[in-house]
């Protein structure tokens, strides 16, 4: 019996058995809003057991992250784009809210996304939702809530946790939390932090930019880790760029290694587990 056990097991994933991977897959992570709120998360993904097939080829598409805004003034900030690994697809994170304008719409909302983003500074901004469109188990949380008093931005929404709102009488609300990935033992999709007028941006973790202050830019969200940009300071500044995504997949090392990749995808063995980590697009064979 142990002989066939090491037989089965010699081969790139056995001759005869099919094997499961765990995933994890991140969308790009969306801008800042100009004087306004925090980026929301690309879309976090991940489950244990997912069947492949030896021989079949899994295309995997990484998304970029969304631009921070800065024109036109008070504009909200652009999402991201979606990352896929064979049938699992998570979404961009939705934009960051800007100031109320009259034309050509009112924008100090948050956009929906896998996590959505925070709401600007005017009265009434809220946060855009996030899992949208709707995962189960959810892939992302909503942005926070703006106010107007005070010039006060909100938080992106991050994987673990929703944006922070706006508080008076000088608080910007904070980016949401991301999750942590277990065999890189790795944060990701943390939502951007809101901007302010004068005090401190609204903070950010695990990828997320922090918010600018003033006339200050929003930080960048961090490449490769989905988070959302910061907004951008409320007097003047530019949202900063969302993060772009990630795809990694993992499965005991007892197994074989793919039998072929594309994209270059960085290859690391940890914790009894072979780790596929994709920082842009290509596809695996097992």
């Amino acid at each position: 019996m142990t002989g066939i056990h090491q037989i089965l097991l010699s081969g790139p994933f056995g001759l005869s058995v099919t094997p499961t991977v765990e995933y994890l897959v991140v969308a790009g992570g969306a801008g800042g809003g100009h004087r306004g709120g925090g980026g929301g998360a690309g879309g976090y993904r991940t489950a244990t057991g997912f069947s492949v097939s030896k021989g079949t080829t899994y295309t995997i598409t990484v998304g970029g992250g969304g631009a921070g805004r800065s024109s036109p003034p008070g504009g909200e900030g652009l999402s991201g784009s979606n990352s896929v690994f064979s049938t699992i697809t998570s979404n961009g994170g939705g934009g960051g809210g800007g100031v109320q304008q009259s034309l050509p719409l009112p924008n100090n909302q948050g956009v929906a996304g896998g996590s959505g983003g925070g709401g600007g500074f005017n009265a009434n901004s809220t946060g855009g939702a996030g899992n949208t469109p709707s995962t189960n188990p959810s892939q992302g949380n909503s942005g926070g809530t703006g106010i107007d008093s005070g010039s006060l931005s909100a938080g992106g929404g991050g994987a673990g946790g929703s944006g922070g709102n706006a508080s008076s009488p000088n608080t910007a609300g904070s980016g949401g939390g991301g999750s942590t990935f277990s065999p890189t033992s790795i944060a990701y999709a943390g939502g951007g932090g809101g901007g302010i007028n004068s005090g401190s941006g609204g903070t950010a973790s695990d990828g997320g930019g922090a918010g600018g202050v003033g006339s200050g830019a929003g930080s960048q969200g961090t490449a490769n880790k989905g988070g959302g940009g910061g907004g951008g300071g409320s007097s003047s500044g530019s949202g900063g760029s969302g993060g772009s995504g990630v795809v990694i997949i993992a499965y005991p090392a007892t197994f074989a290694e793919a039998a072929s990749t594309t994209g270059s995808p960085t290859v690391t063995t940890s914790g009894g587990n072979r780790i596929y980590t994709f920082t842009g697009s290509g596809s695996i064979t097992f």
